[in-house]
């Protein structure tokens, strides 16, 4: 691996470190006493959709999966798919299934709660 490579594999883990130190904060907050139904639902909302920045955690986590499968693209061996396409579907998994589900789940907490 390159000195470059390492500085990369480095930034990318000091960044999941980051977002692993705020997604607990969001579990704590997830299971406090006092969440009701509502509440609940618009921690949902803001999981898949985020209303004051652009995105969502569900769709960050695709569009970075997707960015993976990419590149996988350009550099797998024959061109054969076996890297880039379960990168892919996981891409969609996760903005169609789990994002999905979220919307249903906050829907169900929340009927009339604003969508995302």
């Amino acid at each position: 691996m390159t000195g470059r490579s390492r500085t990369r594999l480095d930034r990318v883990r000091a960044s999941l470190g980051i977002a692993q130190l705020a997604l607990q904060q969001v579990q704590d907050d997830l299971s406090a006493d006092d969440v009701d139904a509502r509440e609940l639902a618009a921690i949902l909302r803001e999981l898949q959709e985020d209303v004051d920045v652009p995105g969502g955690l569900f769709p960050m986590l695709a569009q970075v999966v997707s960015t993976a499968a990419r590149r996988a693209e350009q550099i797998e061996p024959n061109g054969d798919g076996d890297a880039s396409c379960p990168l892919h579907e996981a891409a969609a998994l996760l903005t169609d299934t789990a994002g999905q589900r979220l919307n249903w789940a906050a829907r169900s907490l929340d009927p009339q709660g604003i969508p995302a």
